[in-house]
């Protein structure tokens, strides 16, 4: 696991709170609209990457989904998920890992990422990223990146920006897009960040 980036992020999830961080969201409305436009069953095995301590879980438990697993680097990001949802959190299968290091062992009717993809910024890194995604996706893939109008870093990275035809690019082997969208993330400290959301389904190519 790359130490600088664990150290990193366990380090701003100890010392912020929600509020502090850009990413955050009340209601994550266009998470949940992807994920519902896919019309999966309740049943239906679900991981949140970067879930971090995202409200995204709690509202899909409210919705009766029983198979949600999240995954984030940092193990004091999910704690504090843990200690949010309070007894809930023995309905989820929570993973600490660096995505690129994932193993799954299972396969997953719907992957959903906003903002962790966007933090790979080395080739390697996405291609690690990519053959996980095509072994473990059986179904769907929503992602949520910064776009070409957004910022070019966020906690103090770098990130990559992408724009439709350059997020298809990187899904084309292994994923068909259905639809994308951009939208403006109004952050806690009201600024605002462009993101661009895209859904896939997965096919055998």
């Amino acid at each position: 696991m790359n130490i600088d980036r664990k150290n990193h992020w366990e380090t701003v999830y100890e010392t912020k709170n929600p509020e502090q961080v850009s990413w955050t969201q009340e209601v994550p409305k266009t998470s949940l609209e992807f994920i519902q436009s896919f019309g999966v069953e309740k049943s239906a095995k679900i991981i949140d990457i970067g879930g971090g301590d995202s409200k995204l879980v709690d509202f899909l438990i409210d919705q009766g989904f029983e198979n949600i697993t999240v995954l984030d680097i940092s193990a004091k990001a999910l704690e504090k998920a843990k200690t949010r949802l309070g007894e809930k959190a023995k309905k989820v299968n929570w993973i600490v890992s660096d995505i690129t290091e994932f193993n799954p062992e299972t396969t997953f009717d719907i992957w959903h990422d906003r903002a962790a993809f966007h933090f790979l910024t080395e080739d390697f890194q996405i291609k690690k990223y990519m053959e996980i995604a095509r072994k473990a996706v059986s179904g769907y893939l929503t992602i949520g990146t910064f776009s070409d109008n957004g910022p070019e870093k966020c906690s103090g990275l770098d990130i990559k920006q992408y724009n439709e035809e350059t997020l298809t690019t990187e899904l084309e082997k292994g994923f068909e897009k259905l639809r994308c969208i951009t939208e403006n993330h109004i952050t806690p400290f009201e600024t605002t960040q462009n993101f661009l959301f895209c859904s896939f389904k997965r096919n055998m190519n």
